[in-house]
């Protein structure tokens, strides 16, 4: 089972730090979408909400699906959107 956690460790990193080219070309730069997710939000709720939200909000996403129906790729998306997250936290910090 220790096979599987590092599975999906590894392709959430895969995913978070080694394809951004890849994804860029298909969907933009990943934090430019949340940025803009979070803009969309704000507006559509009259609430501010925040590119660090955003991340949030989809890490509960994956997990709510999860809760309903065991998927890998759930959990494997939760992970990624937390390694971003962190990502995103460290480069606003720096």
């Amino acid at each position: 089972q220790k096979n599987n956690i590092m599975n999906i460790l590894e392709k959430a990193n895969e995913i978070t730090n080694k394809r951004s080219e890849e994804k860029e070309r298909m969907y933009g730069p990943f934090e430019e979408s949340m940025t803009k997710a979070a803009e969309i939000a704000t507006l559509m709720t009259s609430k501010i909400i925040t590119t660090e939200d955003m991340y949030k909000c989809m890490v509960a996403l994956k997990l709510s699906r999860e809760s309903y129906s065991h998927k890998e790729d759930n959990l494997l998306d939760a992970v990624a959107y937390l390694g971003s997250l962190n990502n995103f936290i460290n480069n606003k910090n720096n």
